[in-house]
Protein backbone atom coordinates (compact mmCIF):
# COMPACT_ATOMS: atom_id res chain seq x y z
CA UNK A 1 0.00 0.00 0.00
CA UNK A 2 1.49 3.73 -1.05
CA UNK A 3 0.99 6.21 1.34
CA UNK A 4 1.84 9.19 -1.25
CA UNK A 5 0.84 9.93 -4.43
CA UNK A 6 4.11 9.57 -6.16
CA UNK A 7 4.77 6.39 -4.69
CA UNK A 8 1.40 4.88 -5.68
CA UNK A 9 2.02 5.92 -9.07
CA UNK A 10 5.10 4.16 -9.02
CA UNK A 11 3.26 1.06 -7.66
CA UNK A 12 0.91 1.17 -10.09
CA UNK A 13 3.29 0.56 -13.21
CA UNK A 14 5.45 -2.04 -11.12
CA UNK A 15 3.16 -4.59 -9.73
CA UNK A 16 0.19 -4.14 -12.60
CA UNK A 17 -2.52 -4.97 -9.93
CA UNK A 18 -5.83 -5.68 -11.25
CA UNK A 19 -7.98 -2.97 -9.75
CA UNK A 20 -6.34 0.72 -8.15
CA UNK A 21 -8.67 2.43 -4.85
CA UNK A 22 -7.08 5.72 -5.17
CA UNK A 23 -7.38 8.48 -2.66
CA UNK A 24 -7.85 11.63 -4.59
CA UNK A 25 -6.56 13.44 -1.47
CA UNK A 26 -2.83 12.27 -1.71
CA UNK A 27 -0.12 13.54 -0.49
CA UNK A 28 2.55 14.84 -3.53
CA UNK A 29 0.82 14.75 -6.33
CA UNK A 30 -2.93 14.17 -5.82
CA UNK A 31 -5.13 10.78 -6.74
CA UNK A 32 -6.41 12.81 -9.78
CA UNK A 33 -3.21 13.03 -11.06
CA UNK A 34 -2.27 9.76 -10.01
CA UNK A 35 -5.29 8.43 -12.38
CA UNK A 36 -4.25 11.12 -15.50
CA UNK A 37 -0.76 9.74 -15.79
CA UNK A 38 -1.84 5.88 -15.59
CA UNK A 39 -4.57 6.65 -18.03
CA UNK A 40 -1.93 8.46 -20.29
CA UNK A 41 0.26 5.72 -20.38
CA UNK A 42 -2.38 3.62 -21.61
CA UNK A 43 -2.57 1.80 -18.45
CA UNK A 44 -6.44 1.14 -18.15
CA UNK A 45 -6.52 -1.15 -14.83
CA UNK A 46 -10.09 -0.05 -12.92
CA UNK A 47 -9.37 2.61 -10.66
CA UNK A 48 -11.77 3.02 -7.85
CA UNK A 49 -12.10 6.95 -6.15
CA UNK A 50 -12.03 7.05 -2.23
CA UNK A 51 -12.68 11.05 -1.04
CA UNK A 52 -14.60 12.74 1.66
CA UNK A 53 -15.72 15.04 -1.07
CA UNK A 54 -19.36 14.05 -1.70
CA UNK A 55 -20.22 17.15 -4.91
CA UNK A 56 -21.11 16.21 -7.84
CA UNK A 57 -18.83 18.07 -9.11
CA UNK A 58 -16.06 16.19 -7.95
CA UNK A 59 -17.65 12.76 -9.09
CA UNK A 60 -18.09 14.05 -12.72
CA UNK A 61 -14.19 14.69 -12.44
CA UNK A 62 -12.91 11.85 -11.36
CA UNK A 63 -15.07 10.13 -14.14
CA UNK A 64 -14.01 12.28 -16.75
CA UNK A 65 -10.53 11.48 -15.46
CA UNK A 66 -11.36 7.55 -16.01
CA UNK A 67 -12.00 6.65 -13.01
CA UNK A 68 -14.18 3.58 -12.65
CA UNK A 69 -16.05 4.00 -9.70
CA UNK A 70 -16.62 6.72 -6.89
CA UNK A 71 -16.61 6.22 -2.98
CA UNK A 72 -17.14 8.35 -0.71
CA UNK A 73 -15.85 8.47 3.13
CA UNK A 74 -17.16 7.14 5.34
CA UNK A 75 -17.75 3.84 3.89
CA UNK A 76 -18.35 -0.10 4.83
CA UNK A 77 -15.48 -2.35 3.78
CA UNK A 78 -18.12 -4.92 2.41
CA UNK A 79 -18.98 -1.73 -0.25
CA UNK A 80 -15.68 -1.44 -1.10
CA UNK A 81 -15.30 -4.94 -1.13
CA UNK A 82 -18.18 -5.06 -3.64
CA UNK A 83 -17.73 -2.66 -5.76
CA UNK A 84 -13.81 -3.70 -6.56
CA UNK A 85 -15.13 -7.07 -7.42
CA UNK A 86 -17.80 -5.10 -9.41
CA UNK A 87 -14.86 -3.45 -12.04
CA UNK A 88 -12.84 -5.99 -11.97
CA UNK A 89 -15.69 -8.76 -13.26
CA UNK A 90 -16.22 -6.12 -15.90
CA UNK A 91 -12.93 -5.75 -16.81
CA UNK A 92 -12.59 -9.79 -16.85
CA UNK A 93 -15.64 -10.31 -19.15
CA UNK A 94 -14.57 -7.85 -21.38
CA UNK A 95 -11.12 -9.58 -22.00
CA UNK A 96 -13.15 -12.89 -22.12
CA UNK A 97 -14.87 -12.30 -25.85
CA UNK A 98 -12.49 -12.27 -28.56
CA UNK A 99 -14.38 -11.65 -31.47
CA UNK A 100 -14.48 -7.62 -31.97
CA UNK A 101 -17.70 -6.18 -32.41
CA UNK A 102 -18.64 -3.91 -35.58
CA UNK A 103 -22.08 -1.43 -35.46
CA UNK A 104 -21.44 0.66 -38.89
CA UNK A 105 -17.99 2.49 -38.30
CA UNK A 106 -17.39 1.69 -34.67
CA UNK A 107 -15.54 -1.47 -33.84
CA UNK A 108 -14.86 -2.56 -30.41
CA UNK A 109 -12.48 -5.27 -29.07
CA UNK A 110 -12.95 -6.76 -25.94
CA UNK A 111 -9.45 -8.41 -25.99
CA UNK A 112 -7.49 -5.38 -26.77
CA UNK A 113 -9.84 -3.03 -25.45
CA UNK A 114 -9.45 -0.71 -28.24
CA UNK A 115 -12.01 1.15 -29.94
CA UNK A 116 -11.88 2.22 -33.76
CA UNK A 117 -14.22 5.17 -35.76
CA UNK A 118 -14.56 4.76 -39.34
CA UNK A 119 -10.61 3.43 -38.99
CA UNK A 120 -9.11 5.87 -36.57
CA UNK A 121 -8.45 4.66 -32.85
CA UNK A 122 -10.70 6.26 -29.60
CA UNK A 123 -9.16 6.74 -26.78
CA UNK A 124 -12.03 5.76 -23.79
CA UNK A 125 -11.82 5.39 -20.12
CA UNK A 126 -12.63 2.03 -18.63
CA UNK A 127 -16.06 2.37 -17.58
CA UNK A 128 -16.84 4.40 -21.37
CA UNK A 129 -15.65 1.45 -22.87
CA UNK A 130 -18.07 -1.19 -20.96
CA UNK A 131 -21.24 1.34 -21.30
CA UNK A 132 -20.66 1.17 -25.45
CA UNK A 133 -19.61 -2.55 -25.30
CA UNK A 134 -22.28 -3.43 -23.27
CA UNK A 135 -25.43 -1.13 -25.92
CA UNK A 136 -22.86 -2.84 -28.85
CA UNK A 137 -23.31 -6.43 -27.31
CA UNK A 138 -27.57 -5.91 -27.46
CA UNK A 139 -28.36 -3.28 -30.50
CA UNK A 140 -31.34 -2.08 -30.84
CA UNK A 141 -32.13 -2.84 -27.30
CA UNK A 142 -32.93 -0.29 -24.78
CA UNK A 143 -32.04 -0.12 -21.41
CA UNK A 144 -33.22 2.01 -18.77
CA UNK A 145 -30.26 3.97 -16.87
CA UNK A 146 -31.12 2.01 -13.79
CA UNK A 147 -30.66 -1.13 -15.91
CA UNK A 148 -27.23 0.21 -17.29
CA UNK A 149 -26.05 1.26 -13.61
CA UNK A 150 -26.72 -2.39 -12.31
CA UNK A 151 -25.85 -4.31 -16.02
CA UNK A 152 -22.45 -1.79 -16.77
CA UNK A 153 -21.43 -0.53 -13.41
CA UNK A 154 -22.81 -3.44 -11.63
CA UNK A 155 -24.79 -2.10 -8.86
CA UNK A 156 -28.24 -0.40 -8.84
CA UNK A 157 -28.66 3.61 -8.26
CA UNK A 158 -25.77 3.91 -5.46
CA UNK A 159 -24.15 6.93 -7.41
CA UNK A 160 -27.20 8.18 -9.17
CA UNK A 161 -28.59 7.74 -12.84
CA UNK A 162 -26.83 11.07 -13.75
CA UNK A 163 -23.23 9.12 -13.71
CA UNK A 164 -24.94 7.16 -16.85
CA UNK A 165 -25.60 10.41 -18.88
CA UNK A 166 -22.47 11.69 -18.06
CA UNK A 167 -20.62 8.91 -19.41
CA UNK A 168 -22.97 9.11 -22.74
CA UNK A 169 -22.13 12.45 -23.74
CA UNK A 170 -18.28 11.57 -22.93
CA UNK A 171 -18.79 8.47 -25.32
CA UNK A 172 -20.86 10.27 -27.65
CA UNK A 173 -17.87 13.51 -27.72
CA UNK A 174 -15.40 10.66 -28.38
CA UNK A 175 -17.26 9.27 -31.60
CA UNK A 176 -18.35 12.30 -32.81
CA UNK A 177 -21.38 11.66 -36.46
CA UNK A 178 -20.42 7.73 -35.94
CA UNK A 179 -21.67 7.99 -32.66
CA UNK A 180 -24.14 4.81 -32.15
CA UNK A 181 -26.00 5.46 -28.50
CA UNK A 182 -29.29 6.83 -29.05
CA UNK A 183 -31.69 8.18 -26.84
CA UNK A 184 -35.29 7.03 -26.40
CA UNK A 185 -37.26 9.84 -24.53
CA UNK A 186 -38.19 8.77 -21.65
CA UNK A 187 -37.26 5.36 -21.61
CA UNK A 188 -32.71 5.39 -21.68
CA UNK A 189 -30.65 4.63 -24.53
CA UNK A 190 -29.76 1.88 -27.42
CA UNK A 191 -27.33 1.40 -29.70
CA UNK A 192 -27.76 1.19 -33.45
CA UNK A 193 -25.98 1.53 -36.88
CA UNK A 194 -25.70 5.00 -38.17
CA UNK A 195 -25.95 5.77 -41.99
Amino acid sequence: MATDGTSGLEAARSLHPAAIILDVGLPGIDGTEVCRRLRSDGDWVPILFCTARDDEVDRVLGLELGADDYITKPFSPREVVARVKSVVRRASLAAADEAPLVLGAISLDSVTRRVTCAGSNVVLTATEFDLLEHLMRHPGRVYSREQLLSEVWGYAAMVGTRTVDVHVAQVRAKLGDENPIRTVRGVGYSAEATG
